[in-house]
């Protein structure tokens, strides 16, 4: 996936992002899924973005100014790491939240991670979990090793949920949660 697919609008890249892989090689094994559920954040008219105006740049968000196909990854409430990746065009701050993935390749590492055989990577901190994915690839290429998206399949509108955002106070009912229907991988 180049970069021109995610230098676009975070609305956009959300839901052409269900059915692509998330491969990771960190950790020394390889574990791999399709995505089955994501958020977008648009910028700075967004009030649920990290980047919104009232906030603007901070060291924090500073990943979600570009370059696009990046990797945004920060810790919700201080325990869980979330995993983005970094659309639009440079200097426009938007993120698409990696929520849910379905487990292809290393589903036994994964629940060894996990402590668990269910929900492997059912929400994004437990996805994060799962992949081994932690605060070091802060602004990491998606392009390259040790985490890649990938191209994968192409999942049909009418396979396709749409809702509010989760777990944001901010404008949760704006329709920019995108799921795969029934996927076991979506969380509640």
């Amino acid at each position: 996936m180049g970069t021109a697919f995610f230098a676009r609008e975070a609305e956009l890249v959300a839901r052409e992002l269900l059915g692509a892989r998330l491969v990771s090689n960190l950790g020394g094994v390889k574990t791999a899924g399709v995505i089955v559920e994501t958020e977008a954040y648009g910028g700075g008219d967004d009030p649920a973005s990290h980047a919104a105006t009232q906030v603007g740049r901070t060291e924090r968000n500073a990943a979600m100014f570009g370059p696009a196909g990046r990797a945004y990854i920060y810790r919700a409430y201080g325990m869980h790491w979330c995993a983005n990746v970094v659309t639009g065009r440079q200097g426009d701050p938007q993120a698409v939240l990696l929520r849910g993935l379905d487990p292809l390749v290393g589903e036994q590492e994964m629940a060894r991670r996990r402590g668990r055989t269910e929900a492997l990577a059912s929400g994004p901190g437990r996805l994060c979990q799962a992949l081994d994915i932690g605060g070091l690839l802060y602004g990491h290429d998606l392009s390259c090793p040790p985490l890649q998206l990938r191209r994968g399949w192409t999942v049909p509108d009418s396979g396709v949920g749409v809702s509010g955002r989760i777990g944001v106070r901010d404008a949760s009912d704006w329709p920019l949660r995108f799921f795969v229907k029934g996927n076991p991988g979506v969380s509640r």
